[in-house]
């Protein structure tokens, strides 16, 4: 977003790439004193019909106490910035919380932070939702393999929820196109049905599938196409998106 021009940049990027939403870090190690900078990106985003999220991150928001604390107070910032900029202000909150990360969560099947990971997404809808902001969260598969309660209690959680699909293929994987898209077809599938299996709950959360271009490099545009043909007909699907860090912009020529 420093780069000359690099909000235009953005916005034409959207447009090119039939994105109708991005999520953009607004915190860097904690601190929040350069969100002023995002109204005038927020305002032309707008004009292209493109919502904006606020990224918020934490390992550790699981946790009751100074941890979710923090969160929390993020999300007030990004609510009094709301009030100060009616024109060029966040749409929703996008969270990407990973307590998985931390040692005594990690192993199959370990799923001892999920009570805690639920509060956190729920204090922060409780914040959000009555301000006119929508709350998303980035997930790995690994929450998807819980039990039928463990999957209840998350999807109840949030109106949306984003599946962070990496790694199933890599450009150097020696694959053919039509076997990298067979195979994020049927694992996209897999997990949309595992995800919501025997869950009788009338409000559950759609689930956005996620790529990224290191997996696919050039290919990434037609496997998102591959996704939305998967699965178009699942009530639950919520679409795609595709987690860039500055790699599109930078290959691209215009």
């Amino acid at each position: 977003m420093e780069a000359p021009r690099g909000a235009e940049m953005l916005r034409d990027f959207c447009r090119s790439a039939d994105i109708n939403e991005v999520y953009i870090s607004v915190s860097e190690r904690g601190d929040m004193s350069g969100i002023e900078h995002f109204s005038r990106l927020i305002d032309l985003l707008h004009t292209s019909n493109v919502r904006v999220e606020a990224l918020l991150s934490s390992e550790d928001a699981d946790e009751p106490g100074k941890h979710r604390e923090k969160l929390l107070d993020h999300v007030r910032q990004i609510l009094q910035f709301n009030q100060r900029h009616p024109r060029g202000r966040f749409d929703g909150i996008h969270l990407d919380l990973e307590p998985q990360q931390r040692p005594e969560n990690k192993g199959a099947g370990n799923l001892r932070f999920l009570p805690g990971l639920v509060d956190a997404y729920r204090a922060v809808r409780a914040l959000a939702e009555p301000a006119g902001l929508t709350v998303n969260a980035d997930i790995q598969n690994k929450l998807l393999k819980g039990s039928r309660g463990e999957r209840d209690m998350l999807l109840s959680s949030l109106p949306r929820f984003t599946l962070m699909l990496y790694e199933l293929s890599s450009p150097a994987d020696g694959d053919s196109i039509e076997q990298k898209a067979e195979k994020l077809r049927a694992s996209s599938q897999k997990f949309l049905a595992m995800a919501y299996e025997d869950l009788r709950n009338k409000s559950l959360a759609s689930m956005v599938i996620g790529l990224r271009t290191p997996d696919y490099g050039k290919l990434l545009p037609k496997m998102l196409d591959t996704l939305d043909e998967a699965n178009r007909l699942n009530p639950h699907y919520g679409g795609w998106a595709r987690h860039s860090y500055n790699d599109s912009l930078l290959d691209d020529p215009h």
